[in-house]
């Protein structure tokens, strides 16, 4: 119920801001559908209002993607643990990465989902977005992915503040931009 109420909130809080046009230079000028951990749908920009770091990843990955989201995790609490920070990881494995292989991703990975959302999105956007966010992946034979691997930090009107490269510990630079986005 909690987490139907902060979805009905953020809903809210995005049409307010409907009202307003985007910055041109806004990457949620994407219009993409995302299905959360708990199989309820909205926009990209459904956060908007709010500063948030974005990563893409796949639940079934044993290697780099643990890492991306252990560094989210670390670099929320580097920046001091902001109340109004998102983090959220998008699968660029959308045929595996059902609303239940979220779930259990997310229960394994003890995510708090008052700061968190896993999400797919459909096929046919899930290579848009990763463009987007300048996610290069391909998929191999065996079912796994060869992907780059980034965490981006977004301004509340879905502008790119600041971006790394660097998994398995925090940079510096990128939780000196976080915590400076979400002191405002």
């Amino acid at each position: 119920m909690k987490r139907l109420l902060s979805l009905f909130a953020l809903l809210l809080a995005g049409v307010a801001h409907a009202a307003s046009p985007l910055p041109s230079d806004s990457l949620y000028q994407l219009s993409v559908p995302l299905t959360d951990q708990d199989g309820l749908t909205a926009p990209f920009a459904a956060h908007r209002g709010t500063p948030q770091v974005v990563s893409m990843f796949y639940t079934s990955c044993t290697m780099v993607c643990p890492m991306i989201i252990d560094t989210m995790k670390a670099t929320r609490r580097a920046a001091g643990e902001p109340a109004n920070l998102h983090l959220l990881a998008v699968s660029f494995d959308p045929e595996r990465d059902d609303v239940e292989a979220l779930r259990r991703y997310a229960a394994v990975h003890k995510l708090d989902l008052r700061w968190w959302t896993l999400s797919r999105t459909p096929p046919q956007h899930t290579r848009s977005l990763a463009a987007l966010l300048g996610v290069q992946y391909r998929q191999l034979p065996g079912g796994d992915f060869n992907h780059s691997s980034a965490l981006l930090l977004l301004d509340g009107e879905g502008r790119l503040v600041a971006r790394t490269g660097i998994i398995g510990r925090t940079d510096p630079d990128f939780v000196a931009a976080v915590r400076k986005a979400t002191a405002k």
